[in-house]
């Protein structure tokens, strides 16, 4: 959200150099802020944001201070790329909720559906559907069902907390587990989240409404999630322990 204290011009354009730090290359954009930021993209990428008023020598000290989480990202988002694609056929592995599921096709002259079973989940197909339609289906069928959950975390922890969820959405998300957008009080949450377990939801949604009191990820988010869900972390490392999938 932009600082409504911050006014940017033409005079405070950000400056954008280049770093390297053991084999790594930094992207660095200097610009008027107060605090420095390091992320991590999908492909690897390192990148800081720094205050106009620190030097180089302090951007090379903060990013090697934070090398273990930048390489623990990285080694993240490699695993990601590593996974490999479901291809939606009979006998497959799939989860929901948490659980492992078996996927059994089954072909029919009929309209298609997603049924669950006690230890199956039956993809009922028309014959000669592509893969691109299964996978279509069965990602449907997630949607529906995180859109059927949501409502019920959301309604019990609005009174307590003392926010309003205007609108949320169910979406694919690579890095995610979900975003808010606080000025229209509106959260999305990942797709992926209907194969976790519903704790994992329940602590996905309560850390969006969360920002609805806090933006930033700082001591006071921190206590009110303490407050709201005090077994959060526990939650949190569930999700870190399994990379986002890019299906299935």
């Amino acid at each position: 959200m932009r600082n409504p204290f911050f006014k940017k011009t033409a005079a405070t354009k950000p400056r954008v150099t280049c770093l390297e730090l053991d084999g790594v290359e930094v992207e660095v954009t200097r610009k008027a802020i107060k605090r420095a930021y390091l992320r991590v993209s999908t492909d690897g990428r390192v990148r800081v944001s720094a205050p106009r008023s620190v030097g180089m020598d302090w951007v090379r000290g903060f990013v090697v201070s934070r090398q273990d989480w930048i390489r623990k990202q990285q080694d993240r988002f490699r695993a990601c790329d590593q996974l490999v694609r479901a291809e939606y056929i009979d006998g497959e592995a799939h989860y929901f909720c948490g659980q492992r599921y078996l996927l059994r096709v089954r072909e029919r002259d009929a309209p298609p559906r997603v049924t669950l079973n006690a230890d199956e989940i039956e993809l009922a197909i028309r014959p000669n559907t592509s893969l691109e339609k299964r996978r279509v289906l069965v990602e449907d069928w997630h949607r529906r069902h995180l859109k059927a959950a949501i409502p019920s975390i959301i309604a019990r922890y609005e009174g307590p907390m003392g926010v309003r969820v205007q609108e949320f959405g169910v979406k694919r998300m690579r890095t995610r587990w979900g975003t808010c957008n606080i000025r229209a009080q509106r959260i999305w949450l990942s797709l992926e989240l209907a194969k976790r377990p519903f704790d994992c939801l329940e602590y996905v949604v309560v850390h969006e409404m969360a920002h609805l009191i806090e933006a930033g990820h700082n001591q006071r988010f921190y206590a009110v999630m303490d407050e709201f869900l005090p077994d959060w972390r526990k939650h949190r490392e569930a999700l870190r322990r399994q990379p986002m999938e890019h299906g299935g």
